[in-house]
């Protein structure tokens, strides 16, 4: 049953990033841009062909297969069971879904359509599939330093512990 949940979850979520890119290539596209807020916020239409954050451009096909074996290797852990925290889980599925919206780009389309640009800060254009799986990223990485502290504090309760 949560087998189920997580597939028709992960479709979700790439069924949304595809619909809002959809809307992005028929609508924004022809303007290239349109600010949003003035100097915080601006939708514009960028053809990633590189990974993240526009790194590692032109090499489509190489980040294709690449992203392909990560999220099958992913998708199988995640559907054999073996993560028990939903501390873990839900991020990894967020991750899995945000990596398949932007492979269905590369695949399809040749490159990752990217349309969210921060005007308050220097940085690059990026995407909802972007933010799954960055969002994703950092929630898994606060929670590995969360038990990590956590685990530390045992070693040293038991140290403690075995000096009495």
């Amino acid at each position: 049953m949560v087998q189920a949940v997580t597939v028709l979850v992960i479709v979700f979520l790439i069924a949304i990033d595809q619909a809002i890119k959809l809307l992005v290539i028929k609508h924004l596209s022809p303007l290239g841009s349109y600010i949003v807020i003035d100097k915080f916020i601006s939708l514009t239409y960028i053809k990633n062909t590189g990974a993240a954050f526009g790194s590692f451009s032109g090499y489509t096909a190489v980040l294709s297969v690449i992203t392909a074996l990560v999220l099958i290797v992913g998708l199988i852990y995640l559907l054999s069971g073996k993560i028990k925290s939903k501390i873990i889980y839900v991020p990894a599925v967020m991750i899995i879904s945000g990596g398949a919206a932007n492979l269905i780009d590369r695949v399809f389309r040749g490159y990752v359509v990217d349309y969210i640009e921060p005007l308050f800060v220097d940085f690059a254009v990026f995407n909802f599939a972007d933010m799954l799986i960055t969002v994703g990223a950092f929630i898994i990485i606060l929670y590995l330093c969360y038990d990590l502290l956590n685990d530390a504090r045992k070693g040293k309760k038991d140290e403690s512990y075995e000096q009495h």
